[in-house]
Protein backbone atom coordinates (compact mmCIF):
# COMPACT_ATOMS: atom_id res chain seq x y z
CA UNK A 1 0.00 0.00 0.00
CA UNK A 2 0.91 3.28 -0.72
CA UNK A 3 -0.23 6.83 0.18
CA UNK A 4 2.40 9.86 -1.11
CA UNK A 5 1.12 11.62 2.36
CA UNK A 6 2.75 9.20 4.58
CA UNK A 7 6.24 10.85 4.21
CA UNK A 8 5.28 13.14 6.56
CA UNK A 9 4.65 11.14 8.67
CA UNK A 10 7.83 10.07 9.25
CA UNK A 11 9.35 13.88 8.75
CA UNK A 12 7.05 14.71 12.07
CA UNK A 13 8.41 12.21 13.89
CA UNK A 14 11.74 12.33 13.31
CA UNK A 15 12.59 16.16 12.31
CA UNK A 16 12.49 19.26 15.03
CA UNK A 17 13.30 22.42 12.36
CA UNK A 18 10.93 24.21 10.11
CA UNK A 19 10.68 22.79 6.86
CA UNK A 20 8.13 25.65 5.08
CA UNK A 21 8.35 29.03 5.25
CA UNK A 22 6.53 31.82 3.40
CA UNK A 23 8.40 35.41 3.64
CA UNK A 24 5.32 37.59 2.29
CA UNK A 25 3.50 36.40 5.65
CA UNK A 26 6.79 36.06 7.92
CA UNK A 27 5.16 32.40 8.69
CA UNK A 28 7.32 28.88 9.15
CA UNK A 29 6.41 25.04 9.49
CA UNK A 30 7.78 22.42 10.92
CA UNK A 31 6.51 18.59 9.41
CA UNK A 32 4.19 18.06 12.31
CA UNK A 33 2.35 21.50 12.10
CA UNK A 34 1.96 20.49 8.28
CA UNK A 35 0.91 17.11 8.63
CA UNK A 36 -1.89 18.41 11.32
CA UNK A 37 -2.83 21.34 9.24
CA UNK A 38 -3.59 18.73 6.32
CA UNK A 39 -5.18 16.96 8.99
CA UNK A 40 -7.41 18.66 9.96
CA UNK A 41 -8.50 19.96 6.03
CA UNK A 42 -8.77 16.23 5.05
CA UNK A 43 -11.47 15.93 7.53
CA UNK A 44 -13.27 19.13 6.48
CA UNK A 45 -13.46 17.37 3.52
CA UNK A 46 -14.70 14.58 4.40
CA UNK A 47 -17.92 16.14 6.29
CA UNK A 48 -18.53 17.53 2.96
CA UNK A 49 -19.21 14.36 1.66
CA UNK A 50 -15.66 13.91 -0.32
CA UNK A 51 -14.90 10.45 -0.50
CA UNK A 52 -12.17 8.29 -1.87
CA UNK A 53 -11.67 8.23 -5.72
CA UNK A 54 -13.54 11.74 -5.64
CA UNK A 55 -12.59 14.78 -7.39
CA UNK A 56 -11.61 18.08 -6.13
CA UNK A 57 -10.38 21.75 -7.43
CA UNK A 58 -7.94 23.37 -6.16
CA UNK A 59 -8.72 27.31 -7.41
CA UNK A 60 -6.58 29.53 -5.64
CA UNK A 61 -3.33 31.82 -5.37
CA UNK A 62 0.29 30.18 -4.62
CA UNK A 63 -0.42 29.84 -0.75
CA UNK A 64 0.33 27.75 1.69
CA UNK A 65 -3.62 26.81 1.73
CA UNK A 66 -2.60 25.53 -2.17
CA UNK A 67 -0.06 23.17 -0.94
CA UNK A 68 -1.95 21.88 2.42
CA UNK A 69 -5.22 21.43 0.27
CA UNK A 70 -3.33 19.21 -2.20
CA UNK A 71 -1.82 16.87 0.60
CA UNK A 72 -5.42 17.27 2.16
CA UNK A 73 -7.42 15.67 -1.02
CA UNK A 74 -3.98 13.18 -1.44
CA UNK A 75 -4.52 12.35 2.50
CA UNK A 76 -7.99 11.26 2.11
CA UNK A 77 -7.48 9.17 -1.01
CA UNK A 78 -9.48 11.35 -3.12
CA UNK A 79 -8.41 13.20 -6.31
CA UNK A 80 -6.90 16.63 -7.04
CA UNK A 81 -7.40 18.91 -9.76
CA UNK A 82 -4.96 21.79 -9.49
CA UNK A 83 -6.11 24.63 -11.50
CA UNK A 84 -4.82 28.45 -12.36
CA UNK A 85 -5.94 30.97 -10.35
CA UNK A 86 -5.98 33.35 -13.66
CA UNK A 87 -8.19 30.37 -15.37
CA UNK A 88 -11.38 32.00 -16.40
CA UNK A 89 -15.49 30.42 -14.78
CA UNK A 90 -15.46 29.20 -18.76
CA UNK A 91 -12.29 27.45 -19.20
CA UNK A 92 -13.45 26.03 -15.15
CA UNK A 93 -16.75 24.63 -16.46
CA UNK A 94 -15.05 22.34 -18.55
CA UNK A 95 -12.67 21.22 -16.23
CA UNK A 96 -15.86 20.43 -13.80
CA UNK A 97 -18.01 18.82 -16.33
CA UNK A 98 -15.30 16.56 -17.51
CA UNK A 99 -13.84 15.37 -14.39
CA UNK A 100 -17.52 15.31 -12.35
CA UNK A 101 -15.76 16.94 -10.12
CA UNK A 102 -17.78 17.03 -6.26
CA UNK A 103 -15.89 20.17 -4.79
CA UNK A 104 -13.93 23.19 -5.07
CA UNK A 105 -11.22 24.44 -2.92
CA UNK A 106 -10.92 28.43 -2.61
CA UNK A 107 -10.82 31.41 -0.90
CA UNK A 108 -13.63 34.57 -0.75
CA UNK A 109 -12.09 36.40 -3.28
CA UNK A 110 -13.35 33.95 -5.92
CA UNK A 111 -17.06 34.75 -4.96
CA UNK A 112 -17.96 36.21 -8.50
CA UNK A 113 -16.33 33.10 -9.85
CA UNK A 114 -18.45 30.52 -7.95
CA UNK A 115 -21.83 32.63 -8.85
CA UNK A 116 -20.79 30.96 -12.41
CA UNK A 117 -20.28 27.58 -10.96
CA UNK A 118 -22.06 25.20 -10.08
CA UNK A 119 -20.57 22.85 -7.55
CA UNK A 120 -19.80 22.88 -3.81
CA UNK A 121 -17.28 24.58 -2.39
CA UNK A 122 -15.14 25.27 0.42
CA UNK A 123 -13.37 28.42 1.28
CA UNK A 124 -10.57 27.90 2.60
CA UNK A 125 -8.94 30.15 5.67
CA UNK A 126 -7.30 30.57 9.03
CA UNK A 127 -5.50 26.82 8.42
CA UNK A 128 -3.11 28.07 10.93
CA UNK A 129 -5.36 27.46 13.98
CA UNK A 130 -5.12 24.01 12.87
CA UNK A 131 -1.40 23.65 13.75
CA UNK A 132 -2.44 21.30 17.34
CA UNK A 133 -4.73 18.96 15.08
CA UNK A 134 -4.73 15.59 15.89
CA UNK A 135 -3.35 13.59 12.95
CA UNK A 136 -5.40 12.09 10.45
CA UNK A 137 -4.44 8.52 9.00
CA UNK A 138 -4.03 8.20 5.63
CA UNK A 139 -6.06 6.73 3.53
CA UNK A 140 -5.43 3.41 2.35
CA UNK A 141 -4.41 3.41 -1.43
CA UNK A 142 -2.08 1.53 -4.12
CA UNK A 143 0.44 2.50 -6.30
CA UNK A 144 -1.83 2.89 -9.16
CA UNK A 145 -4.84 4.76 -7.35
CA UNK A 146 -5.35 7.84 -9.00
CA UNK A 147 -4.21 11.28 -6.53
CA UNK A 148 -4.59 13.68 -9.49
CA UNK A 149 -6.00 15.03 -12.62
CA UNK A 150 -3.46 17.26 -14.06
CA UNK A 151 -4.90 19.48 -17.17
CA UNK A 152 -2.86 20.12 -20.21
CA UNK A 153 -4.04 21.71 -23.06
CA UNK A 154 -4.98 19.70 -25.62
CA UNK A 155 -4.28 20.24 -29.65
CA UNK A 156 -8.26 19.32 -29.89
CA UNK A 157 -8.83 22.34 -28.46
CA UNK A 158 -9.96 21.05 -25.26
CA UNK A 159 -7.52 20.28 -22.42
CA UNK A 160 -6.90 16.89 -21.33
CA UNK A 161 -6.56 15.07 -17.46
CA UNK A 162 -3.49 13.44 -16.98
CA UNK A 163 -4.21 10.78 -14.50
CA UNK A 164 -1.22 10.44 -12.32
CA UNK A 165 -1.14 8.16 -9.66
CA UNK A 166 0.27 7.71 -5.62
CA UNK A 167 3.46 5.58 -7.53
CA UNK A 168 3.96 8.21 -10.14
CA UNK A 169 4.11 10.68 -7.34
CA UNK A 170 6.87 8.74 -5.80
CA UNK A 171 8.94 7.89 -8.65
CA UNK A 172 8.84 11.57 -8.88
CA UNK A 173 9.78 12.98 -5.73
CA UNK A 174 12.22 10.19 -5.69
CA UNK A 175 13.82 11.52 -8.89
CA UNK A 176 14.11 14.91 -7.96
CA UNK A 177 15.10 14.50 -4.57
CA UNK A 178 18.21 12.21 -6.68
CA UNK A 179 18.86 14.89 -8.87
CA UNK A 180 19.55 17.95 -6.48
CA UNK A 181 21.14 15.25 -4.10
CA UNK A 182 18.66 17.29 -1.89
CA UNK A 183 19.72 17.18 1.98
CA UNK A 184 18.14 18.43 5.23
CA UNK A 185 20.39 20.77 5.83
CA UNK A 186 19.41 22.19 1.80
CA UNK A 187 17.44 25.65 1.49
CA UNK A 188 15.33 25.58 -1.22
CA UNK A 189 13.75 28.60 -3.08
CA UNK A 190 10.74 27.72 -5.42
CA UNK A 191 9.32 29.72 -7.72
CA UNK A 192 6.90 27.30 -9.96
CA UNK A 193 3.13 27.76 -9.86
CA UNK A 194 1.32 25.01 -7.19
CA UNK A 195 -0.93 24.84 -10.30
CA UNK A 196 1.59 23.24 -12.38
CA UNK A 197 3.49 19.58 -11.73
CA UNK A 198 6.48 21.86 -11.40
CA UNK A 199 5.33 21.69 -7.40
CA UNK A 200 6.98 18.48 -7.32
CA UNK A 201 10.29 19.70 -7.09
CA UNK A 202 9.52 21.73 -3.78
CA UNK A 203 7.43 18.88 -2.53
CA UNK A 204 10.82 17.09 -3.06
CA UNK A 205 12.97 19.72 -0.66
CA UNK A 206 9.55 19.10 1.68
CA UNK A 207 10.15 15.13 1.75
CA UNK A 208 13.95 15.40 1.87
CA UNK A 209 13.59 17.47 5.24
CA UNK A 210 15.20 20.69 3.62
CA UNK A 211 13.95 24.10 4.19
CA UNK A 212 11.34 24.92 1.56
CA UNK A 213 10.70 28.86 1.00
CA UNK A 214 7.74 29.66 -1.45
CA UNK A 215 7.43 32.74 -3.40
CA UNK A 216 3.50 33.19 -4.14
CA UNK A 217 4.66 35.86 -6.92
CA UNK A 218 8.23 36.14 -8.77
CA UNK A 219 9.72 39.28 -8.52
CA UNK A 220 13.23 39.54 -9.11
CA UNK A 221 14.67 41.78 -6.44
CA UNK A 222 12.40 39.55 -3.92
CA UNK A 223 13.91 36.43 -5.40
CA UNK A 224 17.93 37.47 -4.93
CA UNK A 225 17.10 39.04 -1.30
CA UNK A 226 15.77 35.76 -0.27
CA UNK A 227 18.99 33.69 -2.02
CA UNK A 228 21.24 36.29 0.22
CA UNK A 229 18.91 36.03 3.30
CA UNK A 230 18.44 32.73 3.89
CA UNK A 231 21.63 31.28 2.15
CA UNK A 232 19.60 29.05 -0.41
CA UNK A 233 21.45 26.24 -1.80
CA UNK A 234 18.73 24.91 -4.57
CA UNK A 235 17.07 27.34 -6.53
CA UNK A 236 14.24 27.29 -9.47
CA UNK A 237 14.38 28.99 -12.14
CA UNK A 238 13.20 29.15 -15.87
CA UNK A 239 14.20 30.39 -19.16
CA UNK A 240 13.46 34.09 -18.41
CA UNK A 241 14.60 34.20 -15.00
CA UNK A 242 18.05 33.14 -16.62
CA UNK A 243 18.09 35.24 -18.97
CA UNK A 244 17.34 38.24 -16.65
CA UNK A 245 20.13 37.35 -14.34
CA UNK A 246 22.77 37.47 -16.74
CA UNK A 247 22.06 40.36 -17.79
CA UNK A 248 22.67 41.45 -14.06
CA UNK A 249 25.86 41.05 -11.94
CA UNK A 250 24.40 39.46 -8.56
CA UNK A 251 27.39 36.72 -7.66
CA UNK A 252 27.09 38.27 -3.85
CA UNK A 253 23.58 37.32 -3.62
CA UNK A 254 24.02 34.04 -5.05
CA UNK A 255 27.05 32.79 -3.70
CA UNK A 256 25.52 30.02 -1.64
CA UNK A 257 23.64 28.54 -4.40
CA UNK A 258 25.16 25.59 -5.87
CA UNK A 259 22.45 24.64 -8.42
CA UNK A 260 19.66 26.07 -10.26
CA UNK A 261 17.01 24.23 -11.66
CA UNK A 262 15.82 25.18 -15.51
CA UNK A 263 12.17 24.06 -17.26
CA UNK A 264 9.19 24.69 -18.32
CA UNK A 265 10.59 25.65 -21.73
CA UNK A 266 13.72 25.54 -24.39
CA UNK A 267 16.94 27.35 -22.63
CA UNK A 268 18.76 28.98 -25.93
CA UNK A 269 22.51 27.88 -26.08
CA UNK A 270 23.86 31.69 -25.36
CA UNK A 271 21.48 32.31 -22.48
CA UNK A 272 23.00 28.84 -20.83
CA UNK A 273 26.58 29.58 -21.79
CA UNK A 274 26.90 33.14 -20.64
CA UNK A 275 25.06 32.29 -17.22
CA UNK A 276 27.70 29.46 -16.72
CA UNK A 277 30.20 31.47 -17.27
CA UNK A 278 29.10 34.31 -15.63
CA UNK A 279 28.21 32.35 -12.53
CA UNK A 280 29.63 29.10 -12.07
CA UNK A 281 26.16 27.92 -11.35
CA UNK A 282 25.30 24.37 -12.70
CA UNK A 283 22.09 24.65 -14.43
CA UNK A 284 20.35 21.54 -13.87
CA UNK A 285 18.71 21.43 -17.16
CA UNK A 286 15.38 19.17 -17.12
CA UNK A 287 13.02 17.73 -19.56
CA UNK A 288 9.51 16.31 -18.97
CA UNK A 289 6.30 16.85 -19.19
CA UNK A 290 3.16 17.01 -17.18
CA UNK A 291 2.26 13.34 -17.97
CA UNK A 292 5.68 12.35 -16.68
CA UNK A 293 5.66 14.58 -13.57
CA UNK A 294 8.78 16.68 -14.97
CA UNK A 295 11.26 14.57 -14.22
CA UNK A 296 9.31 11.67 -12.91
CA UNK A 297 9.66 10.08 -15.91
CA UNK A 298 12.38 12.00 -17.58
CA UNK A 299 16.13 13.44 -18.61
CA UNK A 300 18.56 16.10 -16.79
CA UNK A 301 21.98 17.82 -17.11
CA UNK A 302 23.23 17.48 -13.39
CA UNK A 303 26.13 18.95 -12.08
CA UNK A 304 28.62 16.10 -13.03
CA UNK A 305 27.72 16.29 -16.42
CA UNK A 306 29.75 19.88 -17.26
CA UNK A 307 32.70 17.93 -18.06
CA UNK A 308 31.13 16.81 -21.04
CA UNK A 309 28.10 18.88 -21.72
CA UNK A 310 30.02 22.01 -22.97
CA UNK A 311 27.72 22.55 -26.28
CA UNK A 312 25.07 24.09 -23.47
CA UNK A 313 22.27 21.90 -25.49
CA UNK A 314 21.19 18.90 -24.14
CA UNK A 315 18.61 18.35 -21.69
CA UNK A 316 20.64 15.20 -20.54
CA UNK A 317 20.14 11.72 -19.80
CA UNK A 318 17.14 9.71 -18.13
CA UNK A 319 16.53 9.92 -14.35
CA UNK A 320 16.70 6.74 -12.54
CA UNK A 321 13.43 4.08 -13.94
CA UNK A 322 13.16 6.26 -16.98
CA UNK A 323 13.74 4.58 -20.26
CA UNK A 324 14.22 6.76 -23.79
CA UNK A 325 14.25 6.17 -27.41
CA UNK A 326 13.88 7.94 -30.83
CA UNK A 327 10.84 6.71 -33.07
CA UNK A 328 10.18 7.68 -36.60
CA UNK A 329 7.48 10.27 -36.40
CA UNK A 330 5.05 8.32 -39.15
CA UNK A 331 5.54 4.82 -37.32
CA UNK A 332 6.23 4.68 -33.81
CA UNK A 333 7.18 0.80 -33.69
CA UNK A 334 10.39 2.11 -35.57
CA UNK A 335 13.26 2.79 -33.27
CA UNK A 336 15.74 5.82 -34.89
CA UNK A 337 19.58 5.41 -34.90
CA UNK A 338 22.13 7.81 -32.71
CA UNK A 339 21.82 11.58 -33.92
CA UNK A 340 18.26 10.34 -35.88
CA UNK A 341 15.48 12.80 -35.68
CA UNK A 342 12.32 11.35 -34.43
CA UNK A 343 10.02 11.40 -31.67
CA UNK A 344 11.06 11.53 -28.20
CA UNK A 345 9.08 8.45 -26.63
CA UNK A 346 9.69 8.21 -22.58
CA UNK A 347 9.00 4.77 -20.29
CA UNK A 348 8.83 4.61 -16.70
CA UNK A 349 7.02 4.57 -13.29
CA UNK A 350 5.99 7.78 -13.56
CA UNK A 351 4.34 7.84 -16.60
CA UNK A 352 0.63 8.72 -16.04
CA UNK A 353 -2.42 6.27 -16.83
CA UNK A 354 -3.57 7.93 -19.88
CA UNK A 355 -6.17 10.79 -20.47
CA UNK A 356 -9.14 10.92 -18.45
CA UNK A 357 -12.58 9.89 -20.13
CA UNK A 358 -10.54 10.38 -23.48
CA UNK A 359 -9.93 6.81 -24.97
CA UNK A 360 -8.87 7.80 -28.21
CA UNK A 361 -6.30 10.26 -27.16
CA UNK A 362 -4.81 8.25 -24.46
CA UNK A 363 -4.55 5.40 -27.28
CA UNK A 364 -2.77 7.68 -29.21
CA UNK A 365 0.29 8.46 -26.76
CA UNK A 366 -0.10 6.04 -24.09
CA UNK A 367 1.50 2.99 -25.87
CA UNK A 368 0.24 -0.54 -24.80
CA UNK A 369 4.17 -1.44 -24.49
CA UNK A 370 4.36 1.38 -21.74
CA UNK A 371 5.91 4.01 -24.01
CA UNK A 372 4.98 7.39 -24.09
CA UNK A 373 5.20 9.69 -27.20
CA UNK A 374 5.85 13.11 -25.97
CA UNK A 375 5.10 15.15 -29.26
CA UNK A 376 8.52 16.41 -29.19
CA UNK A 377 11.26 16.27 -32.01
CA UNK A 378 15.00 15.08 -30.40
CA UNK A 379 17.78 12.89 -31.54
CA UNK A 380 20.26 11.13 -28.83
CA UNK A 381 23.81 11.52 -29.35
CA UNK A 382 26.45 8.46 -28.87
CA UNK A 383 26.74 9.68 -25.02
CA UNK A 384 22.96 9.12 -24.60
CA UNK A 385 22.17 12.42 -24.25
CA UNK A 386 18.60 14.10 -25.76
CA UNK A 387 18.66 16.95 -27.83
CA UNK A 388 15.37 18.78 -28.13
CA UNK A 389 15.11 20.23 -32.02
CA UNK A 390 11.59 21.03 -32.52
CA UNK A 391 7.65 20.22 -31.94
CA UNK A 392 5.62 17.72 -33.34
CA UNK A 393 2.54 19.84 -33.10
CA UNK A 394 2.29 23.56 -32.74
CA UNK A 395 2.10 24.34 -29.08
CA UNK A 396 3.82 27.83 -28.13
CA UNK A 397 5.71 27.42 -24.99
CA UNK A 398 6.11 31.56 -23.05
CA UNK A 399 8.23 31.77 -20.04
CA UNK A 400 7.46 28.33 -19.44
CA UNK A 401 3.51 28.47 -19.91
CA UNK A 402 1.76 26.12 -22.68
CA UNK A 403 -0.08 27.88 -24.92
CA UNK A 404 -2.08 25.53 -27.64
CA UNK A 405 -3.21 27.38 -31.06
CA UNK A 406 -6.20 25.08 -31.24
CA UNK A 407 -7.87 25.94 -28.28
CA UNK A 408 -7.63 29.46 -28.50
CA UNK A 409 -9.01 29.47 -32.08
CA UNK A 410 -11.81 27.94 -31.07
CA UNK A 411 -12.26 30.51 -28.52
CA UNK A 412 -11.82 33.43 -30.33
CA UNK A 413 -13.51 32.07 -33.17
CA UNK A 414 -16.99 32.93 -31.70
CA UNK A 415 -16.34 36.33 -31.61
CA UNK A 416 -18.51 37.41 -34.21
CA UNK A 417 -17.06 40.04 -36.14
CA UNK A 418 -14.09 37.57 -36.94
CA UNK A 419 -14.26 35.39 -40.30
CA UNK A 420 -10.84 33.62 -39.62
CA UNK A 421 -8.12 33.32 -37.01
CA UNK A 422 -4.92 31.58 -36.88
CA UNK A 423 -3.00 31.48 -34.11
CA UNK A 424 1.00 31.28 -33.90
CA UNK A 425 4.21 32.09 -32.18
CA UNK A 426 6.79 34.49 -32.67
CA UNK A 427 10.33 34.65 -31.33
CA UNK A 428 10.63 37.22 -28.05
CA UNK A 429 14.05 37.98 -26.68
CA UNK A 430 12.78 37.29 -23.07
CA UNK A 431 9.84 35.00 -23.42
CA UNK A 432 11.10 32.63 -25.86
CA UNK A 433 8.16 32.99 -27.95
CA UNK A 434 4.52 34.85 -27.66
CA UNK A 435 1.02 33.54 -28.71
CA UNK A 436 0.24 36.26 -31.44
CA UNK A 437 -2.45 36.29 -34.24
CA UNK A 438 -3.55 36.41 -38.12
CA UNK A 439 -7.32 36.80 -38.33
CA UNK A 440 -9.75 37.61 -41.37
CA UNK A 441 -12.21 39.98 -40.30
CA UNK A 442 -16.16 39.38 -41.67
CA UNK A 443 -16.41 43.63 -42.31
CA UNK A 444 -14.40 46.16 -40.29
CA UNK A 445 -11.27 45.81 -38.32
CA UNK A 446 -12.21 45.13 -34.36
CA UNK A 447 -8.79 44.48 -32.87
CA UNK A 448 -9.41 46.28 -29.26
CA UNK A 449 -12.42 44.03 -29.46
CA UNK A 450 -11.14 40.69 -29.87
CA UNK A 451 -8.67 41.28 -26.93
CA UNK A 452 -11.29 42.34 -24.32
CA UNK A 453 -12.96 39.24 -25.60
CA UNK A 454 -10.34 37.09 -25.50
CA UNK A 455 -9.34 38.60 -21.99
CA UNK A 456 -12.96 37.55 -20.97
CA UNK A 457 -12.52 33.84 -22.04
CA UNK A 458 -9.31 33.20 -21.73
CA UNK A 459 -7.01 32.89 -19.00
CA UNK A 460 -3.86 36.12 -19.53
CA UNK A 461 -1.17 34.04 -20.48
CA UNK A 462 -3.46 32.55 -23.77
CA UNK A 463 -3.88 35.84 -24.75
CA UNK A 464 -2.32 36.85 -28.21
CA UNK A 465 0.17 39.92 -27.80
CA UNK A 466 -0.45 40.82 -31.14
CA UNK A 467 -3.31 41.02 -34.27
CA UNK A 468 -2.11 41.04 -37.07
CA UNK A 469 -5.24 41.67 -40.21
CA UNK A 470 -5.06 39.71 -43.47
CA UNK A 471 -7.61 39.17 -46.55
CA UNK A 472 -6.72 35.81 -46.35
CA UNK A 473 -4.79 32.87 -44.28
CA UNK A 474 -2.29 30.90 -45.97
CA UNK A 475 -3.27 27.42 -46.63
CA UNK A 476 -2.43 23.89 -48.66
CA UNK A 477 -4.82 23.67 -51.57
CA UNK A 478 -6.97 26.04 -49.73
CA UNK A 479 -7.51 23.98 -46.09
CA UNK A 480 -4.55 22.82 -43.97
CA UNK A 481 -3.17 25.83 -42.44
CA UNK A 482 0.48 27.09 -42.71
CA UNK A 483 1.57 28.50 -39.36
CA UNK A 484 4.93 27.96 -40.19
CA UNK A 485 4.64 30.64 -43.30
CA UNK A 486 2.89 32.71 -40.88
CA UNK A 487 5.97 32.60 -38.30
CA UNK A 488 7.92 33.33 -40.79
CA UNK A 489 5.74 36.23 -42.58
CA UNK A 490 5.90 38.11 -39.06
CA UNK A 491 8.94 37.05 -36.91
CA UNK A 492 11.37 39.84 -38.05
Amino acid sequence: MLNITTFLDANASRLDKDVFYCPSRNIKYNSKQILSIISEIGRILKEKGIEKGDRVLIYLDNSPEYLFSLFAIWRIGAIAIPTNRILTAEELKYMIGNSEAKLIITDENANDILEELTIDSYIIKDCDKFKEAEVLSAELTDWDDLCQLQYTSGTTGKPKGSMLTHGNWFTAIHNSCDVLTLKEDDVFLGIYPMAHVGISWAISALRAGALYIMMEFFEIEKYLNLCKEEKVTVLTGMPPVIHTLTNMDEKEKLKTVREIVSGGGPLHKKIWKEFHNKYQIPIINAYGLSETIVIGTGTVIRPEDYKTADRFESVGHPVCFSELKIVDINDSNKKLELYEQGEVALRGPAIAKGYWKMEDATKEVFLEDGWFLTGDIGYIDDDGRLFITDRKKDMIVMSGWKIYPTEVEETLIKYDKLKEIAVFSIDHPHRGEIPVAAVVWEDEEDKEGLIEFAKKYLARYKVPREIYTLAELPRVNGWKLLRRELREMFNK
